[in-house]
């Protein structure tokens, strides 16, 4: 989605083979898994998007292990995940990327867009070591209004990221996450020969965290509202950057 992405070091990051030593042999925690297995009343209602749709199931991506430690995407509800993530939007950091600050109706009206819809963009928490961090968009780039204003291919896939907690920025731990989630992405999506992202050409830690994590700058993009960096993960050369 042409949406914002958010940084990292300074704030906001807004939007092959499998390496088995990520995969094998990792313990989820209580608080991990409760997160994991609690109810989804859109799931249960049956709404297209509440478990992936377009994009599979990344409920079932399960989690991988990282530098950082262990981190899983779980799939956001409204119920259960609003006064988090809308907190997080009211960070004045954030905010200046996302624009969701304000009321909580206003990132729930966000939210609702996505888990109603036809499942080609999926919010989702990220739990490290058991706590929940960070909010991010799966979302289908070929699907998106994003595709307008690139090369786009099938199945590209984007990534929409923000760091929630102060404490987790400037560390350089949105790098790690990012090249982690990207070869989530490409682990699971065999058809997805690229990942990409469109932040901000102006949220230069950002672009910088992007391009730690295994991205590479692509071009310069006019979207809607903004000037980005596009951002590109290739499968093809996933292990040599």
């Amino acid at each position: 989605m042409s949406g914002p992405t958010a940084g990292e070091e300074g704030a906001v990051l807004p939007p092959a083979d499998s390496n088995t030593e990520d995969t094998l042999d990792l313990t989820l925690s209580d608080e991990v898994l409760a997160l994991f297995n609690a109810p989804d009343p859109a799931r249960s209602a049956g709404a297209p998007g509440a478990d992936g749709g377009l994009l599979g199931g990344v409920a079932d991506w399960g989690p991988t292990a990282t530098r950082a430690g262990t981190f899983q995407l779980v799939p956001a509800t409204v119920e259960r995940d609003l006064p988090m993530i809308s907190g997080w939007m009211n960070d004045p950091a954030v905010a200046e990327f996302w624009e969701l600050s304000g009321e909580p109706r206003i990132t729930e009206r966000h939210l609702r867009g996505q888990l109603d819809g036809d499942g080609r963009s999926v919010p989702c928490l990220g739990v490290l070591d058991g706590t929940p961090m960070s909010y991010w968009e799966i979302y289908r780039a070929d699907l998106d209004s994003v595709a307008r204003y690139y090369p786009s291919r099938p199945h590209d896939t984007g990534l929409h990221l923000l760091i929630g907690g102060v404490d987790d920025r400037a560390r350089g731990l949105g790098a790690t996450l990012l090249r982690a989630v990207a070869d989530l992405v490409l682990d699971h999506r065999p058809a997805c020969a690229r990942v990409i992202a469109e932040p901000d050409l102006r949220n230069t830690p950002s672009v910088a965290a992007f391009l730690a994590g295994g991205f590479r700058f692509s071009a310069e993009v006019e979207l809607p509202g903004k000037r980005a960096a596009l951002m590109i993960r290739d499968r093809a050369v996933r292990h040599l950057l």
